[in-house]
């Protein structure tokens, strides 16, 4: 079709990397893309060019240094529909940028392994990706920007019929901010659970969470109002929100309270206790050799 120009993939996570490489060429676009992503495509017959080949400038400092230069967050910040613009681009040589695929390095699962070395850590701090996000997400009316795997369908399948719509773009352009923001504070975090200090092991000068939806409600506190349940992943302790539902139907925002209700006051305890909570009270606390003697305890109290 020929309707896009170049296209810039850089992924850790490869997850449907070579349909959408392969969709974005039927459609015109030239691929530029580094290291093992850039393999992966040349492996699976896509053709590439290096970004270390297009900007005329190597890959640096064991990698550390790959795409952060003008010509790509020129192509990537330049608006088509500003004349200014336009000219410097084709003064400095620097071509739009139509389409970005970029997710990140795995800080979250690299943080979460056992063992892991701080040195580790801060080797899976990516800079060069979210920079690339967080410039196309901006520019978000002239470049198409895809953090999420499960958008590239749908993204091809609007490219094939013709445009990409501004509400759509918008759309991306907030899960690369939210996607970003999550990770700087994954980061934020880590290092400030690495900071021996009297400020970080009390309360910190600023507390920096990130939510992730865990599912819908069926209805919040009163069948009204709408209702949805967030938990903090970085959280290690036992939580409701992590839990694994073995029966019944599906758990109402009242359900919630109740049970996170119980599970708190059960690990004020060392030995085996069963609490019974009812409309967020507990009304039966017992401890017992064995879960069922305390249950029973717990029942008749």
């Amino acid at each position: 079709m020929g309707i896009l120009g170049k296209a810039l993939i850089s992924v850790s996570d490869k997850t449907g990397i070579e349909k959408v490489a392969k969709g974005l060429v039927a459609l015109g676009a030239d691929i530029l893309s580094t290291g093992g992503t850039a393999k992966m495509l040349q492996d699976a017959g896509v053709a590439v060019t290096e970004v270390a080949t297009y900007t005329g400038f190597p890959e640096i400092l064991q990698g550390r240094v790959k795409t952060l230069h003008p010509k790509i967050h020129g192509g990537l910040l330049g608006r088509r529909s500003v004349d200014s613009h336009v000219k410097q681009m084709q003064e400095q040589g620097i071509a739009p940028i139509d389409v970005v695929v970029v997710n990140l390095y795995p800080f979250e699962q690299t943080i979460n392994k056992p063992g892991c070395a701080f040195e580790e850590a801060i080797e899976n701090i990516d800079i060069g990706g979210p920079s690339m996000l967080r410039s196309a997400a901006k520019n978000h009316e002239d470049v198409i920007v895809l953090v999420d795997p499960s958008d590239y369908d749908r993204v091809l399948e609007a490219l094939h019929a013709g445009t990409v719509s501004l509400s759509l773009r918008r759309e991306l352009a907030l899960k690369v901010f939210q996607h970003t923001a999550r990770y700087d504070s994954l980061i934020a975090g880590y290092l400030e659970s690495q900071v021996a200090s009297s400020e970080t092991t009390s309360f910190p000068s600023q507390l920096t969470l990130s939510y992730e939806k865990v599912e819908d409600l069926r209805y919040g506190e009163n069948p009204h109002q709408a209702g949805a349940v967030y938990r903090e992943r970085r959280t290690k302790e036992a939580s409701v929100c992590a839990a694994k539902q073995l029966h019944g139907k599906a758990m109402s925002y009242n359900n919630y309270l109740d049970a996170n209700s119980a599970l708190e006051l059960v690990k004020e305890f060392d030995d085996i206790a069963v609490v019974i909570v009812k409309h967020n009270n507990p009304c039966g606390v017992a401890l017992g050799e064995r879960p069922v003697e305390a249950y029973v305890r717990a029942r008749e109290t």
